[in-house]
């Protein structure tokens, strides 16, 4: 072969190798660049599946949390109307009480004396019970709203954070 065949053939196969080089570095960059948002895809769904993991669990909590508080109120509506209900079968038993006094008395001084005890009496227990319905209903709130607070306060603290 001569020698300009021989020079051009090795600039051909230099040009060549250069080329397939290039592609070679080109085909490792592209690759690693791949291989580089795979790995962040990856984590960015682990993330968001943890995330999605993290709020299922926290709504259930809050379900939860509401459930419970029907209960804690449902429970407490019970109990103050049965004690609204034995309140009230106690004042009809002092009503006929009284009723069978009155039937009894024998002056009218007698009568007004045992009607004004009465009245007294009764707006005495009215006060009394009003006042304990009173205390008994913040009660039966503060404990019915206690577990919903709560997750209000859960809420705050896992939520503040991240903001």
């Amino acid at each position: 072969m001569s020698e300009a065949a021989e020079e051009t053939q090795q600039a051909v196969d230099v040009a060549v190798k250069q080329v397939v080089d290039a592609a070679k570095e080109s085909a490792a960059e592209i690759s690693s660049h791949v291989e580089d948002k795979k790995l962040k895809f990856n984590q960015g769904m682990t993330n968001t599946m943890k995330t999605a993991e993290e709020m299922l669990a926290f709504s259930q909590g809050n379900v939860e949390a509401f459930i419970k508080s029907g209960q804690i109120w449902s429970a407490g509506l019970q109990d103050l109307s049965k004690q609204m209900a034995s309140s009230a079968q106690s004042s009809y038993e002092e009503a006929m009480a009284a009723f069978k006094a009155m039937t009894t008395v024998k002056s009218l001084k007698e009568a007004v004396d045992l009607q004004v005890g009465l009245a007294r009496s009764v707006m005495e227990k009215s006060v009394a019970e009003s006042n304990k319905y009173t205390d008994a209903s913040f009660k039966l709130a503060e404990q019915a709203i206690s577990p919903i607070s709560g997750r209000m306060t859960i809420a705050v603290e896992k939520f503040g954070k991240t903001a």
